[in-house]
């Protein structure tokens, strides 16, 4: 098996749909998925089913879509639809596609329940990133 950095460097060479910061994006949104995970949902726990595991919890792929969706957000605002698509982004079914080239250079693992479908379709891309806005009615008025 190659070192990382040339497994990495060969998959960007032999799938040219996404760039490096793609991928590091999908990274950097697990991380934050895992430090906020009141925000994502409940997640299953590692290999174990044990709670106390020191194994990271596990993220279904619905799960790290809306990680990566709130990441986005969180990082570039009202431009996070823009910024992702330049990075070949356009659809959560590419997540799925970055998740699985990482599995497949053996960056990130699965479980045996995962599949590439999980990732397929999970929100619209075109209303996903677009703010919210709340009206809060004080009891004054």
């Amino acid at each position: 098996m190659p070192s990382p950095v040339k497994a990495m460097q060969d998959l960007l060479r032999d799938d040219t749909r996404y760039k490096l910061e793609a991928y590091q994006f999908i990274r950097e949104a697990l991380q934050f998925a895992h430090e906020n995970l009141e925000q994502i949902g409940p997640l299953g726990f590692g290999p174990t089913d044990d709670p106390n595991s020191d194994t990271p919890r596990h993220l279904t792929g619905q799960q790290l879509c809306e990680a990566c969706r709130l990441y986005a957000i969180d990082q570039f605002g009202y431009l996070a639809k823009m910024v992702l698509e330049n990075w070949g982004l356009r659809s959560t079914s590419d997540f799925g596609e970055l998740v699985y080239n990482l599995i497949r250079i053996e960056q990130m693992r699965k479980s045996e329940s995962d599949r590439r479908e999980d990732f397929d379709d999970v929100y619209d891309f075109e209303n996903a990133f677009e703010p919210k806005f709340e009206l809060a009615i004080s009891e004054d008025d």
